[in-house]
């Protein structure tokens, strides 16, 4: 029993690392396109067309994804997902124009669409019912961890390095990642010590037929409506937050970095504590609904006061703002994603994931080359838009799904 649970604990802190590599690599643009924008001319339009690079295979791969690691398992599909990204980072150094960007994101959209599904996969295939919300909420914590790390150390290494040599290093790392991976989930040793749920060869764990009536679901069609209204907010606040307290506030480029760290941190803490809190919940009053949708109706309440931050003229209360917004969105990702687990069990559960990730991906499509058109005005409409959507999403979730029925 000690030995399943310290495996369990390895490949929580492998998926921690993947997700957190994950979001390393789509930061490192965000912070160096200051620098890039000097070097190469590259207009706010053609950054927010950059961004619609990586959205579009994101969007495609993030539901194909999903059905390939039904149907195979996170141990090959994480170790195509992470090699395929970090080989496209790497070549991110190579870019000399904004239609290399563009092509590269793309690539990296592809690799990356498998990022979640896989973590939410081999949360599943190893952990037990009553440490799937914590599983989840580590796992994906590692996306907060990415983005505190590499929006200060790259904006160091911009003082002393080209930014050429950043994408390289990333990708370099993500390379060693795979090889790690791969060699801790040998057949055997995951098979022994993954709570007897992996099917890896696909066997009776994955029914085409059942993966057909979980997707025409109504609970997957909230699922899905409600990723859909919020991943435009969560991508806004990744592609656009540096540039904004740049363009906004007059921050310089090492200020930014010293600071855009602070919410990333409470993303982190929240994505940790929300299945913490649940799961506490849950042990103690056994009610499923009730302890995801506490945590998740908290969660909603504080992202309310970002529609204020236009007419906030402290820049001190406003990244406070931010990082309340951050950790609510953690809070609200760790067990929304859980949710989606518990209604659909391991066999479809990836599935669901990776459509409502494409369906939020497709969102955010949209609305990202305005962003490039709408900022040349104001942020004030994307701040509003933001205060606004997650209690909305609340309400959908609750009038839909009025009860969140545990299925193995």
């Amino acid at each position: 029993m000690k030995l399943k649970t310290t495996y369990f604990w390895i490949i929580i802190v492998m998926l921690l690392l993947a997700t957190a590599l994950s979001y390393m690599d789509r930061q490192v643009l965000s912070i160096s396109i200051i620098r890039i924008k000097e070097d190469l001319g590259i207009t706010d339009v053609e950054y927010g067309f950059i961004n619609s690079g990586f959205l579009v295979s994101y969007a495609l791969m993030f539901s194909l994804s999903g059905i390939f690691m039904d149907r195979f398992g996170s141990r090959k599909g994480l170790s195509y997902s992470v090699g395929f990204w970090s080989f496209a980072t790497l070549l991110h150094g190579f870019a000399t124009k904004a239609f290399h960007f563009g092509f590269f994101r793309f690539l990296l959209g592809v690799g990356e669409g498998g990022c979640f599904p896989g973590a939410v996969k081999a949360v599943q295939e190893c952990a037990p019912e009553n440490k799937q919300a914590i599983g989840v909420g580590i796992a994906i914590g590692g996306s907060a961890i990415g983005s505190v790390i590499a929006l200060p150390l790259c904006a160091y290494l911009l003082n002393y390095a080209d930014w050429r040599y950043i994408f390289f290093g990333c990708g370099l790392f993500g390379l060693i990642w795979v090889l790690a991976w791969y060699l801790l989930t040998r057949d055997k040793l995951y098979y022994k010590y993954s709570q007897g749920k992996v099917q890896e060869k696909g066997g009776n764990s994955f029914s085409w037929k059942e993966l057909k009536s979980s997707m025409k679901s109504k609970e997957a069609k909230v699922y899905i409506i409600m990723r859909f209204l919020l991943d435009p907010i969560f991508y806004f606040y990744m592609f656009w937050i540096p540039k904004y307290l740049s363009d906004d506030r007059g921050l310089s480029l090492d200020v930014i970095g010293y600071i855009t760290w602070i919410p990333f941190l409470a993303l982190g803490i929240a994505n940790v504590l929300g299945g913490v809190f649940s799961d506490v919940i849950y042990n103690k009053t056994k009610k499923l609904s009730y302890s995801r949708r506490l945590v998740m109706g908290i969660a909603a309440v504080l992202t309310v006061p970002v529609f204020f931050i236009s007419w906030i003229e402290s820049t001190t209360i406003v990244i406070v703002v931010m990082s309340l917004a951050f950790f609510a969105h953690g809070l609200w990702i760790t067990n929304y994603i859980t949710c989606i687990g518990d209604t659909f069990g391991k066999k479809s559960t990836s599935t669901i994931v990776g459509l409502s990730g494409s369906a939020g991906a497709i969102s955010s499509l949209i609305i990202n080359p305005l962003t490039g058109y709408i900022i040349t005005y104001s942020y004030t409409v994307l701040w509003i838009y933001a205060g606004l959507m997650y209690p909305i999403a609340f309400i959908i979730f609750v009038l839909f799904i009025p009860k969140i029925k545990l299925k193995i």
